[in-house]
């Protein structure tokens, strides 16, 4: 039940915030939320089922209404918040501005961080050895580096070493590329707080503050690396813990992708090779009685592993593969791939386990004084990249051999032809649906959950996410369910414009076709965004748009160029001196977006945001619903791409005084029979069809 001190906290805070706020205007939709958050948590509809699914459209203040709603409840029973995101720009918004304002009107004091999974941190005594401090090991490097690279590696170690970086990834100005930051990142075996020269890498740092803070900010990501790991492993335990997923429409694909896994086949034998060889450097650093055994497990399960994996490419033809992919129907396998599978799986984890305590007994030998931290740190390294690489090498394995359900959706399979290594072969196994296991490893166990985005509903139902989430929308079982519209008078703000178009997206002109329409529909003098649903053809149009912006004097961006904090300072800046910028996106610029006022008053949408029907998950996925006697495009990509062009919409207008024009320039809302379906989906815009 809500306490008199919790209701006193939420009126409190929602006064100073009027007193907080220019201009401020009370929402109605915003006081529901906030009151829906707090009874739901505190049990006043279900007494063990306390979860909210919210929609709250744009405009409603949903951040400040989960926190005002949240925070006071989980205080009040010394229980830990985790709200968790999508996007580094809504965790940004959160850190920097939503829970500073919330701390300033609340009676409550609270503290709170943010959270990011190891991979986003460098290591410090890694950049160091990358970036030739002291000599450095070029042996790190698999190839001879560039000039560009290893100047790259020396810029950040200054920096980090001047204490004017802080080595989280995000932070960086620049784009870091995978290839300098895989020679860098913290792994979990090598960036060992118990060794002195670790306590303070950037991780160990951020790590060492979580358990003081009452409100952890992460990402869906690293809340479900936690869940995998068994929870309140990386951040508090599930039963202690009240979860909000903002972006929480995000949450069943990347569970989904989280618990997928991929390895090559030859690329593996080849690093399993060298890790053999290596073994026995490895091995003498430890104590000699003890690592034998160890060391016998690892070099048999490697001579079993490496023939295996190196012929395995000859039992395919190209005759077999479809694009480059070969997927197995059904999720079925071939009764020699099954058998092969389970021996795999065994001596990978095997081999797995053997490594993994080598590298502990490494680590021993340090704490005991026995072998000094300058010699174990190297080799440590080493081992920690090879131990990750067994790890997901053990996972594809395990995926692979698992026998299918009796019930439910099987897995996907499929092997596809690796782009990098001419005659080699990337083993895929995914999950098709996920929602059995975000039950069981959070809804079941956590004290409450509130689920919250602008979003939520596809084609205005909540059916298929509760379907893809693993949330019970029938009514005894107690979950709420709130869909709150946003507070903009769409009519009179803002005009969706769909012009005439001789092509469809289907055609193999469109791309052309659409570079030679696109110049018509920039606004000059004005903030323009134009989104795009893949990079190759953002890029085409890009080239082909580049002579009609330099004869304009417009100034166009493309994501990816630069960091996103870098286009968008610029793009300020432009707006600011009344220029034309035009920013050119993907999906990661659908949302998470914020460009109020005169920031964005031109939104170009190129084409329904469809999934890719040529994902060998999704040809799994549609094949298991037809198997049901269902329609695959009906059931996932039609509600899927309703959430996505809701999301996309939803760029323009983010306050009750903005206003501007959606143009998109895709005829199948109109010409197709689910057009209408996405249509109606939409915010009730002002309609203007030319035909």
């Amino acid at each position: 039940m809500i306490t008199n001190n919790i209701q006193k906290s939420i009126r409190n805070s929602y006064h100073n915030l009027q007193a907080q706020l220019d201009n401020f205007v009370p929402r109605r939709a915003q006081n529901y939320l906030v009151a829906e958050i707090a009874k739901t948590l505190c049990g006043e509809y279900h007494k063990s089922t306390r979860i909210l699914v919210a929609e709250a459209g744009t405009g409603i203040g949903k951040s400040l209404s989960y926190l005002m709603g949240a925070i006071p409840v989980a205080l009040s029973n010394q229980r830990k918040i985790v709200i968790s995101t999508a996007t580094v720009a809504l965790q940004e918004q959160l850190m920097n501005k939503d829970l500073p304002l919330y701390r300033r009107i609340t009676d409550v004091p609270f503290s709170f961080i943010v959270a990011k999974g190891r991979q986003r941190y460098c290591c410090a005594e890694k950049l160091a050895v990358a970036a030739g401090v002291d000599g450095g090991q070029l042996a790190i490097f698999e190839t001879k580096p560039t000039n560009d690279t290893l100047e790259t590696l020396k810029n950040l170690y200054h920096e980090l070493a001047n204490q004017k970086w802080d080595g989280d990834r995000d932070s960086w100005p620049d784009t870091i590329s995978d290839e300098v930051w895989q020679l860098i990142v913290s792994d979990k075996h090598s960036c060992n707080n118990s060794f002195a020269a670790h306590r303070h890498c950037p991780f160990q740092k951020a790590r060492s503050e979580l358990d003081r803070n009452d409100v952890i900010i992460a990402n869906h990501s690293l809340v479900m690396a936690d869940a995998d790991l068994g929870g309140g492993v990386i951040l508090p335990e599930p039963e202690n813990t009240i979860y909000i997923f903002d972006e929480a429409h995000h949450l069943p694909h990347v569970a989904r992708d989280h618990s997928a896994a991929a390895a090559t086949l030859k690329g593996a034998a080849s690093w399993l090779e060298k890790l053999n060889q290596s073994l026995s450097k490895y091995v003498n650093l430890a104590d000699a009685k003890r690592v034998g055994r160890f060391h016998e497990q690892a070099s048999s399960a490697f001579q079993q592993l490496i023939p295996e994996l190196s012929r395995l490419p000859n039992h395919f033809s190209a005759q077999q593969f479809n694009e480059g992919i070969l997927r197995f129907e059904n999720g079925e396998l071939p009764e020699w791939l099954e058998l092969l599978a389970k021996e795999l799986k065994r001596e990978s984890q095997k081999a797995n386990q053997a490594v993994a305590k080598i590298a502990d007994l490494i680590a021993e030998q340090v704490k005991e004084g026995e072998l000094a931290s300058r010699l174990a740190e190297p080799a440590l390294s080493e081992l920690g990249f090879y131990i990750q690489r067994l790890e997901n090498l053990q996972q594809v394995w395990t995926l692979m051999a698992q026998p299918q359900p009796e019930r439910g959706a099987p897995l996907a399979r499929w092997f596809e032809i690796s782009k990098e290594r001419e005659g080699d072969f990337i083993a895929n196994v995914s999950p098709l649906e996920i929602g059995w296991q975000l039950d069981q490893q959070i809804w079941s166990r956590c004290v409450g959950a509130v689920l919250v985005s602008a979003t939520m509903r596809a084609l205005n139902s909540f059916q298929y996410f509760c379907r893809q989430a693993g949330i019970s929308d029938k009514a005894e079982d107690g979950v709420q369910f709130l869909a709150l519209s946003s507070p903009f008078d769409y009519q009179q703000q803002a005009e969706l414009l769909i012009p005439k178009m001789d092509y469809e997206p289907t055609a193999p002109e469109f791309t052309h076709y659409l570079a030679k329409r696109l110049g018509e529909y920039i606004q000059p003098n004005q903030a323009n965004l134009v989104l795009f649903s893949s990079y190759w053809q953002m890029k085409e149009v890009a080239d082909k748009l580049k002579p009609l912006c330099k004869s304009s004097n417009w100034t166009l961006q493309l994501q990816g160029e630069k960091s996103r904090s870098e286009i968008l300072k610029k793009h300020k800046n432009l707006v600011e001196k009344q220029k034309t910028s035009i920013l050119f996106g993907t999906g990661s610029f659908s949302e998470g977006l914020d460009l109020p006022g005169e920031l964005l008053e031109n939104l170009i949408i190129t084409k329904i945001p469809f999934g890719v029907p040529t994902s060998p998950v999704e040809q799994a996925h549609a094949e298991y619903i037809q198997r049901l006697g269902g329609n695959p495009f009906l059931q996932i990509a039609v509600p899927d791409a309703s959430k996505k062009l809701i999301q996309s919409v939803g760029r323009l207008l983010r306050k009750e005084r903005d206003s501007g024009r959606v143009v998109i320039l895709d005829r199948r809302i109109i010409s197709k029979r689910y057009g209408k379906q996405l249509l109606d989906s939409l915010p009730p815009f002002k309609r203007v069809v030319e035909y």
